[in-house]
């Protein structure tokens, strides 16, 4: 059973190497990580006041009844493509799948059949995830995904063994040759975000770095984003802005 947030698009990628291009996102429910240290609040749909990460209403159990319950992926592919019914492009646009943590439904013969359906008609797919779950490569569509892999530091409050996975990452970063790690970093976190980004990258094969500024508004976005530049500029990493935030704030299904 593959349990769905949200499916919406055509949008923009608001973040990563692909920031800008047009998007179809499938957001899975569900999530190993809590991340509180990132602060955002919000309300459950019983009156309980947490703090969580921005994609809180997938993440959260007690959201549950508000995803959606597919029992194959073909009903996912109707559903993308009545998002994309009046839309007439002369490409095939990216679909982006995200969470929650997708990598839970790895396993998952449905979620499987939905990747090798996107990458087989030429679809550029990126799963966005925390990379902390233990996956194997067992087809060779599997080499074409790209892995936009957003390991957590300490100021998500996570621990350390439950939010780095060294093991996944190499094993992504040696099937998956274009996949890249990005760093979600406060203003107040810059010194420890290097020490620990050092530490994560030492071990595993080089890739593509990306830093990107904390925040779940536009202003919090505004606030941290030229420290983040700078850090980046200053030890030779790239910088991811997020657009989606800087455009919408947390407003869903954009």
């Amino acid at each position: 059973m593959l349990e769905v947030n949200e499916i919406f698009g055509p949008t923009i990628q608001g973040e990563g190497k692909l920031i800008g291009t047009p998007s179809i996102f499938i957001r899975f429910g569900k999530c190993n990580l809590k991340c509180i240290g990132f602060n955002v609040e919000y309300e459950t749909p019983s009156g309980i006041k947490k703090c969580a990460c921005d994609s809180y209403y997938a993440v959260d159990m007690a959201f549950k009844n508000s995803w959606k319950k597919y029992k194959s992926h073909t009903e996912i592919l109707d559903e993308v493509d009545k998002l994309l019914k009046d839309y007439n492009y002369d490409f095939n646009i990216d679909i982006v799948i995200t969470g929650g943590e997708p990598l839970l439904y790895w396993n998952d013969v449905e979620f499987q059949k939905l990747l090798e359906f996107y990458i087989n008609k030429n679809h550029k797919v990126t799963i966005e995830t925390n990379a902390s779950l233990n996956i194997d490569f067992t087809k060779d569509y599997q080499n074409k995904i790209l892995f936009s892999m957003s390991v957590k530091l300490s100021n998500s409050l996570e621990p350390l063994k439950k939010r780095v996975n060294k093991s996944t990452l190499t094993k992504i970063l040696n099937n998956s040759k274009e996949s890249y790690l990005k760093f979600v970093i406060g203003d107040d976190f810059l010194a420890n975000a290097i020490i620990e980004i050092n530490d994560i990258i030492k071990d595993i094969p080089k890739c593509e770095i990306f830093l990107m500024p904390l925040g779940d508004t536009a202003s919090n976005i505004d606030k941290n984003s030229l420290d983040v530049v700078n850090l980046a500029i200053k030890y030779g990493f790239k910088y991811s802005d997020r657009l989606h935030i800087r455009l919408w704030d947390n407003k869903r299904g954009v």
